[in-house]
């Protein structure tokens, strides 16, 4: 029930969700006439104008991908754990697995075996039934590091956690039964933070090895350049709107895992 919920609740407080929330207050108000109808309205305009303003958007992003920055020099470590949410599932007419918007954790863990960082990779994640469904994503994400050079013997899989909580504790019983001490934790730069307190909260000892920035240095200079940037970022925008709404869920995802006590 907890997953469900954790779905299903926070698209009200997103803006979109919350946007349509406001809206609906203001047909009811218009309903009964009240003068207090324009108000909905016009929090709904301003929720949408700030979720996806390219200022708003890009300083929420970096807010939380500048909290773990990656080592100068990645270090060595036991193992490499990857994180799912990264893959789609080969469901017809698609070919093969294919990657998500967030498919640089798979990419970037192949990566780090390959360069010697670690003899082992861990890859951790489940799939939802009442989400599609399907192979999970670990078995997803095995096909995809062997097609890029990492042997099927060096991979051990996490295959029934469902939430980021789940894949630290999962992880942490596949590293008691390999005897394996030290981790480099591949994840989004976003999501990099929640879950690294998570690890570290059950004494797992990793080292942030963040991956799928979002905000370069240069685009944060970039949209504080010219005037015509400063209009481009002013107007709203579709992906801003989703970049805004990812950093959210990962701000809300933060106060209720400790909350949870999970943090």
């Amino acid at each position: 029930m907890f997953l469900y919920l954790s779905k299903l609740l926070p698209l009200f407080i997103y803006p979109l969700g919350l946007t349509c929330v406001l809206l609906l207050a203001s047909l009811v108000l218009l309903w009964r006439r009240s003068r207090w109808t324009a108000l909905p309205i016009v929090l709904s305009l301003l929720l949408l104008l700030g979720g996806s303003n390219g200022w708003v958007g890009a300083w929420l992003v970096r807010s939380l991908e500048l909290q773990q920055l990656p080592p100068t020099v990645m270090p060595q470590a036991d193992a490499i754990v990857v994180l799912g949410g990264c893959t789609k599932p080969a469901f017809p007419p698609r070919p093969w697995v294919e990657v998500s918007e967030e498919g640089d954790r798979v990419l970037y863990g192949a990566k780090l075996y390959r360069e010697g960082k670690a003899p082992r990779v861990i890859l951790s994640g489940g799939r939802i039934d009442w989400k599609g469904g399907g192979p999970s994503e670990s078995d997803d994400m095995s096909q995809l590091i062997e097609a890029m050079g990492v042997p099927k013997t060096a991979i051990l899989q996490d295959p029934t956690s469902l939430n980021t909580y789940e894949n630290a504790v999962n992880v942490k019983q596949i590293m008691t039964a390999q005897g394996i001490r030290r981790i480099l934790l591949v994840t989004s730069a976003m999501h990099m933070p929640r879950s690294l307190l998570i690890f570290k909260h059950l004494g797992i000892d990793a080292i942030a090895a963040p991956t799928d920035f979002n905000t370069t240095d240069r685009d944060w200079q970039e949209i504080q350049g010219s005037t015509e940037a400063i209009v481009l970022n002013a107007l709203p925008e579709t992906d801003r709107l989703q970049r805004t709404t990812r950093a959210l869920k990962e701000y809300l995802g933060l106060v209720v895992y400790r909350l949870k006590g999970w943090l």
